[in-house]
């Protein structure tokens, strides 16, 4: 509920945000979502669903509220072309007919299609081009193959020849590596893989927390008879990658931990704390659900979210050159910039 805790989840717009949330922040969004008959529980990570657990609950509960305000809503009418001649908007639809307004909010969301921030553009704003803010590693490595599913629930990724890193869970997917952890890398990093071309190497440390070498000890005298690839001996590790972690260290799978060597021990531990994959791609575009880039907040009146370049015209959302990490920060940055930006326009 703390504004500056809250602002340091967003990669672009930390600064910025401060505002804003201490004028509309997450304490005031609860309160109005209950105001409006939406019951809330709280997960023990401290997120916040509605109790029915359904997304639909709270789409119903704001076009409820656009219909009680008597908001007309018009589908299918692409804008083609937004003009403004001092005084009023023309918003001109592709099937001929336009609009006149007083005050015009775009909220047409991540500018990855652009369609958008292109209004924003034609009426005199510059735009910071858009790129995916959270995304997957895509990783073609025998470590990893066929094991979709398998996750670990604390290991630290580190981005070679940068000083990006983040912890958190790490998801096996199909094309590589992802979960809370991954795309906290990409929403920090988004830029810098970017021009990249999304080719890098990243450094992942299983098991950030514990010390391997005292317990290799340990365990060549209390299961010296056992195969070192048939259990794994962390709990946070699964079987199947301990035995591809053990496989990639140059460990025969039959061999017993009372014959390990010091050199197997050290490539082992090197495979626990250090396994480098190489980075070939992010996920499919159609998996990306963020983006940074978009009007840039310099641009911005904070108070409002009114444009300094053309008074009458409001933003909210991620139209905005800001993006959040995982975990609901993306909606809550909704929450505020909408209702700041849709306050000042109807007062």
């Amino acid at each position: 509920m703390d504004p500056r805790q809250m602002s340091i989840h967003y990669p672009r717009g930390e600064k910025a945000l401060i505002g804003p949330l201490h004028r509309w922040g997450a304490e005031e969004t609860v309160r109005w979502f209950e105001a409006h008959g939406v019951e809330l529980k709280t997960e023990p990570d401290g997120r916040l669903f509605p109790v029915t657990n359904d997304s639909q609950t709270i789409i119903e509960c704001l076009q409820d509220a656009a219909r009680e305000a008597g908001v007309e809503v018009q589908c299918q009418r692409p804008v083609k072309r937004l003009t403004h001649d001092g005084e009023t908007f023309v918003v001109e639809t592709v099937s001929g007919r336009s609009f006149l307004a007083r005050h015009v909010l775009l909220a047409t969301g991540g500018t990855r299609e652009a369609s958008g921030a292109r209004l924003a553009e034609g009426l005199g704003h510059t735009l910071i081009p858009a790129v995916p803010s959270l995304f997957t590693f895509k990783i073609a490595d025998p470590r990893l193959r066929d094991l979709a599913g398998v996750s670990v629930p604390h290991a630290r990724a580190t981005i070679v020849g940068s000083k990006l890193r983040a912890e958190g869970p790490l998801l096996v997917t199909h094309w590589g590596l992802s979960g809370p952890g991954i795309l906290r890398l990409s929403a920090w990093g988004a830029r810098w893989l970017a021009e990249r071309d999304y080719a890098f190497d990243v450094i992942v440390n299983w098991l950030p927390e514990k010390e391997t070498p005292p317990r290799f000890d340990r365990w060549r005298q209390g299961w010296g008879k056992r195969q070192i690839a048939a259990r794994s001996p962390f709990d946070p590790l699964p079987r199947r990658l301990w035995e591809r972690l053990v496989e990639a260290a140059g460990i025969p799978p039959d061999l017993i931990w009372a014959r390990l060597t010091k050199a197997q021990a050290k490539s082992l531990h090197a495979q626990v704390h250090a396994s480098t994959f190489r980075v070939q791609g992010k996920s499919l575009h159609k998996e990306e659900f963020v983006t940074c880039g978009g009007v840039p907040l310099k641009e911005i009146h904070l108070k409002t979210m009114e444009s300094r370049v053309c008074p009458g015209l409001y933003f909210a959302g991620e139209v905005l050159d800001i993006d959040g990490l995982t975990g609901g920060f993306n909606f809550q940055n909704a929450w505020t910039t909408g209702y700041l930006a849709g306050t000042a326009a109807a007062s």
